[in-house]
């Protein structure tokens, strides 16, 4: 909710936090505190309070009975962004723990994700404008957008980079609010008071913050507010109880697919297949014969069955048999591949990495060249799109897990012709997501349904509409050339990459309201930085170039956990390995002689290689390296496999990570774990070929996982660091695929140069 009245100029410090900035949210971390003289409004938090309650901001409001509730604007998808950010937040105010509850933030653009608004800032501008980065135009686009267009989005590992500093500088405002209360009453300087455990002391005296809450709120802060010395709470860097593990242990915790509302009915849906599709015809009497179906509820390129439950609902929808037309592109893998291939071999090009000169380096004497490729990756979480809606006085009342819910918002309002304003969402707790929550194409659908049956509607889509409709991870083929020196330096290095542009078939989704069709059509040729994200390379290579080439594949791309780095981390590792190969040094000296400049990684290597007993890839010894840096953090992996007569058996995986400062040991361990294990199905499968406009994989057995019992032992060691905490959901994805396929090469001889590792897939 904005206020739209005249404010002063707002100057930031680094050494605290200024009034003006804690009443607009407190965000100078974030980059939420905007450059006025553009953009000269602010924005009162809209926290719904009860009246034992006192609002602090936009991210803490504190109860008379000592109840602390942090209000978190980042998506809670099992990563633990409801308990890390609060867990910064009462660190610094001195809460007690147990007296700390967390609620999602309502649409506000004080809970704006600047730092991804800032990295996202190149994909938001239009093609052939990134010159204008020269200029400061990608922070003012971050700016500008960030705010004024309501940038909350949960996505690429960025909650803690992105909130940790908002997080403590609100939790510090509060404290010193609460202690100067409490110092009024006692008639001593607020400076000399403590705070720990929710209570405020002062010699004998003690104050719970309940007791001072409303006139904490009179308070004024001083300029600027001062922060806790580093390692005075006790909060940071403890395994606190996660906020929401609780409920979801006992079955209190709602998703989308939980809700129950009064005369509530049910519906499933049929989309047909991928592109310029349109329903051509269905047959409404065979829905009559199921028990309990209501209606039928149809647009241009679908079709819903609606009834008593949801199995129901999806038996009509059989029984109805619809029919759908597709125009144009359909499609197919065969097609996918020869137009990678060709955006490969001649394709224009647009360079995003250059470092010294490539030109006159290479010879047919030194020149080492590979190809790779990776399949179209699905997210597949365990709970499929689920959306519950009301339309009821004009208005919508929506339940839904969502990454981005002012585009949800405007997807709902867009399909009912009504304001944003009579659009309320309820975000609710994700049943996995990878960024599948990013599409919200079902916003509307549930919308359209709801306001045709007059009655609250609960809409699932089926696991083989999940994957058949989902935004894959990108396809794509690399070509890397490498000239090496006789002592097996790489004097050069060439990266080529062929994929479609899908951070800008996902910006067109999200910002601009667009469907998948027009999303594809528009973006063709457009280059996009984020299809080479990860190609950085962090080695000492005088010469390097990394390019990306434009494909159309007729698939809709976008956002999967790591992005690119997941499929473009395989090509350079495996590559790197090659290359180890091919000059006779083993991986790790290979790796250790190109690493001058970065010595968070090197730590990271030499720490796996000790914890892991690494025996240097030697032939059939079947252990296999790979490192990354992404988004501040660093891994290096080692990986033990071998191909027996019942495929791929991993024996252990082992990492060495460093992540920074971490906030929650349990949780930080958790997030790599999981990551490794999911590079490990990327390993394995987790991808789809086309066929006909439609995915071949429609069901979770189609994409070969791997089952528990397949899980090896993995081992993980943090290594202690001051630095800043960096966002670490994403971090254990991409090395995994590449080590497994060099500890593959240590055990076979055999490279392995596509992901799923062992050819077709489903």
């Amino acid at each position: 909710m904005a206020a739209e009245t005249k404010i002063e100029q707002v100057e930031d410090s680094s050494s605290g936090l200024s009034r003006r900035k804690f009443l607009i949210g407190g965000a100078a971390g974030a980059g939420l505190v905007v450059a006025w003289t553009i953009w000269p409004r602010s924005y009162e938090p809209n926290v719904a309070a009860t009246e034992n309650e006192q609002i602090f901001g936009a991210f803490l409001k504190i109860s008379e009975a000592g109840q602390v509730t942090v209000v978190v604007p980042q998506s809670e998808m099992g990563q633990g962004v409801y308990t890390v950010l609060p867990q910064i937040l009462a660190d610094e105010l001195g809460a007690d723990w147990r007296t700390v509850a967390v609620e999602p933030a309502p649409i506000n653009p004080l809970y704006s994700n600047g730092l991804l608004a800032e990295q996202w800032a190149e994909s938001l501008m239009p093609a052939g404008t990134g010159k204008l980065a020269e200029y400061g135009a990608v922070q003012w686009i971050a700016q500008n957008v960030g705010v004024r267009d309501q940038f909350l989005v949960t996505a690429d590992s960025t909650s803690i980079p992105a909130f940790a500093e908002s997080f403590r500088e609100a939790g510090a405002a509060a404290r010193v609010l609460l202690t100067k209360a409490a110092a009024a009453r006692w008639d001593v300087a607020w400076e000399t008071c403590t705070v720990e455990n929710g209570v405020i002391s002062s010699g004998d005296k003690k104050l719970r913050f309940g007791e001072v809450v409303r006139d904490a709120a009179a308070q004024t802060l001083p300029d600027p507010v001062p922060l806790r010395p580093a390692g005075e709470g006790n909060l940071i860097g403890q395994d606190v109880p996660r906020l929401d593990l609780p409920s979801k242990l006992d079955g209190s915790a709602n998703f989308a697919g939980d809700i129950r509302l009064p005369d509530m009915v049910f519906a499933a849906i049929r989309q047909g297949p991928i592109g310029e599709t349109r329903l051509k015809s269905f047959n409404r009497a065979g829905a009559g014969k199921i028990t309990g179906f209501i209606d039928v509820v149809q647009s241009e390129k679908w079709i819903a069955a609606v009834a008593t439950n949801w199995w129901a609902a999806n038996r009509a929808l059989d029984k109805m048999i619809p029919v759908f037309e597709t125009k144009g592109f359909m499609a197919n893998s065969d097609k996918i591949d020869t137009a990678l291939q060709e955006a490969l071999e001649g394709g224009p090009g647009i360079r995003f990495v250059s470092r010294g000169d490539t030109r006159d380096v290479f010879d047919d004497d030194n020149v080492y060249r590979a190809r790779y490729q990776a399949e179209a990756a699905v997210h597949a979480p365990i709970e499929t799109r689920t959306a519950t809606a009301e339309y009821k006085d004009g208005g919508l009342e929506l339940w839904m897990a969502t990454q981005a819910p002012v585009a949800a918002v405007n997807a709902a309002a867009k399909v009912l012709n009504i304001g944003q304003d009579r659009v309320t969402l309820y975000p609710m707790l994700s049943g996995g997501s990878f960024d599948r929550n990013l599409d919200n194409e079902i916003a509307g659908q549930v919308a359209q349904i709801a306001k045709k049956m007059g009655r609250p509607v609960q809409l699932v889509w089926s696991r083989a509409e999940d994957l058949m409709h989902d935004h894959y991870r990108a396809p794509s083929q690399a070509r890397l050339d490498a000239a090496m020196a006789k002592a097996g330096r790489v004097e050069a290095l060439q990266i080529k990459i062929a994929a479609p542009p899908s951070s800008r078939e996902q910006v067109k989704r999200l910002f601009d309201g667009v469907d998948n069709v027009e999303a594809m059509r528009s973006s063709i040729g457009e280059a996009d930085s984020k299809a080479v994200a990860g190609l950085e390379v962090p080695y000492d290579i005088p010469n390097l170039t990394v390019d990306h080439h434009s494909a159309f594949v007729g698939v809709p791309t976008g956002n999967w956990r790591s992005n690119a780095h997941s499929s473009n981390i395989f090509y350079l590792e495996s590559f790197i390995d090659e290359l180890a190969a091919k000059a006779g040094i083993e991986p790790l000296s290979f790796r250790m002689q190109m690493m001058n400049n970065a010595p968070r990684l090197t730590r990271c290597l030499t720490g796996v290689a000790a914890m892991a007993g690494w025996d240097g890839g030697l032939d059939g010894s079947g252990q296999g390296m790979a490192c990354h840096s992404m988004r501040g953090g660093h891994i290096a992996v080692i990986a033990s496999a071998s191909r027996g007569t019942g495929g791929l058996e991993v024996s252990r995986i082992s990492a060495t990570v460093d992540i920074g400062r971490i906030i929650h040991p349990d949780i930080a361990r958790q997030q790599i774990e999981g990551g490794i294990v999911f590079g490990l199905a990327m390993a394995l499968g987790s991808a789809t070929r086309f066929q006909d406009g439609l995915p071949t994989a429609k069901r979770l057995r189609d994409l070969s996982l791997p089952r528990l019992a397949e899980i090896p032992p993995i081992q993980i060691e943090f290594l202690r660091s001051d630095e800043k905490p960096a966002g670490y959901e994403e971090l254990g994805v991409p090395a995994v695929a590449p080590a497994v396929a060099n500890a593959l090469f240590s055990a076979t001889g055999t490279r392995f140069r596509q992901l799923p590792l062992f050819g077709e897939v489903s």
